[in-house]
C-alpha cells in the first residue's frame, strides 16, 4: 500500500514516473470526449472517497473527473458531514472509511489530520491540500514545465509573494527534481526553513532575494499565487496587500526574465493583485494547461497508490 502524502517522502523515481505516466494519459485521451473513460478504466469497481474539510474548485472537480474516467465511483464528503475530529477520533474514521472504499483523498487544514488518517487507514491516502504542503498542484506544475520547456533539472524557478504551502511544496520538488529556486517576498513570508532545508540537503540552490526584478533575473519559470488565503479575513486585505504589491508580477518583471521563461499560478488568482490580466493572458502564460495538468497527475497519482 503506498500513501502519496508529500513530494519528500515519495521516492524520486516514483515521482518521475508518476509524471511519465501523466503525459501519456493525457497523450491518450486528445480528441477524446470529457465525459468518456479511459480504454484501459483499471479502476473500474472501486471507490474514491474525496473529504474536503476545505472548499475547492480544482481539486474538487479534477478528482472526481479523474476518478470516473478511471473506471471508479466516487464519495464526496465534506467537513460538515464529517467532523472529523469531533467526536469520533480521525484514527477510527480512518478504519471505518478502509472498510468502505479502496482509496481516501483528503484536504484539510492541519497536517496532523493527514498523518493521522494515513497512519491508520488501511487503504491509500492521497493528500489534496493541507496548510502545509499542496503536492498534487507540483505534480502537475512539474509536467506542464516540463511538456513547454523539457526537464526542469538544472532550471530556475522564481517564487514571488508568500512562501506559503503550494511554496512549500515546490521547494519539496526542486530538491526531487533538481531544480533551483529564488524566493522573492516579504521576510515575514519567508517559506518553510524546513522545505528549503530539504531542497538545499539534496544540491538545489534556494536563494532569497528580497528585489523582485534582481530575483527573476534569468528565470525559466515564474510563479505566483494568491495573496490572500481562501480563508483569510477581510481586515487582513490591506496589510497584505501592503506588504506584497512589491511583487506583483506584471509585464515589466516578465520583461527581466528569460525570453523563453514560462507564467504560472495554481489559480484561483485575483486578476491585477498579484498577477495583471496582461500576463496571465499572455504568451508566457501556461496558467490554464496547469490547471488542466491536475486531472491527468492526479489520475497517475491515483493510479500509482493503488497499483494499477
Amino acid at each position: 500500500m503506498k500513501h502519496f502524502l508529500d513530494i519528500h517522502q515519495t521516492e524520486v523515481d516514483d515521482l518521475k514516473g508518476m509524471i511519465s505516466a501523466a503525459r501519456k494519459i493525457k497523450s491518450a485521451r486528445d480528441g477524446k470526449g470529457r465525459a468518456e473513460r479511459d480504454a484501459d478504466a483499471p479502476l473500474t469497481g472501486k471507490m474514491v472517497a474525496l473529504i474536503f474539510e476545505k472548499p475547492s474548485t480544482r481539486t474538487r472537480v479534477s478528482f472526481d473527473v479523474g476518478a470516473r474516467q478511471l473506471g471508479a465511483e466516487t464519495m464526496l464528503l465534506s467537513g460538515a458531514e464529517m467532523q472529523l475530529g469531533h467526536g469520533e477520533t480521525i484514527a477510527d474514521t480512518a478504519r471505518v472509511l478502509s472498510r468502505y472504499v479502496d482509496t481516501i483523498m483528503i484536504r484539510t487544514f492541519e497536517e496532523n489530520t493527514l498523518r493521522e488518517m494515513a497512519e491508520y487507514a488501511s487503504v491509500p491516502v492521497i493528500n489534496g491540500l493541507t496548510n502545509e504542503s499542496h503536492p498534487c498542484q507540483i505534480m502537475a506544475d512539474v509536467m506542464t514545465y516540463e511538456e513547454h520547456r523539457g526537464s526542469i533539472a538544472g532550471k530556475k524557478v522564481v517564487w514571488t509573494g508568500d512562501g506559503n504551502n503550494v511554496c512549500t511544496s515546490f521547494l519539496h520538488a526542486a530538491g526531487q527534481f533538481g531544480f533551483d529556486l529564488t524566493f522573492s517576498g516579504p521576510e515575514t513570508l519567508d517559506p518553510s526553513p524546513e522545505a528549503m532545508g530539504f531542497a538545499r540537503g539534496k544540491g538545489s540552490r534556494v536563494v532569497i532575494e528580497r528585489d523582485a526584478m534582481k530575483a527573476v533575473e534569468g528565470a525559466d519559470l515564474v510563479v505566483a499565487d494568491t495573496w490572500l488565503s481562501m480563508h483569510d479575513p477581510q481586515s487582513a486585505r490591506e496589510r497584505r496587500h501592503n506588504q506584497l504589491r512589491p511583487y506583483q508580477v506584471n509585464a515589466e518583471l516578465m520583461a527581466e526574465a528569460d525570453p523563453d521563461a514560462l507564467f504560472m499560478h495554481c489559480l484561483p488568482a485575483h486578476r491585477n493583485e498579484e498577477v495583471t490580466s496582461e500576463v496571465m493572458d499572455g504568451p508566457q502564460s501556461v496558467i490554464f494547461d496547469e490547471a488542466e495538468n491536475r486531472l491527468h497527475a492526479q489520475k497517475a497519482i491515483m493510479r500509482w497508490c493503488m497499483g494499477v
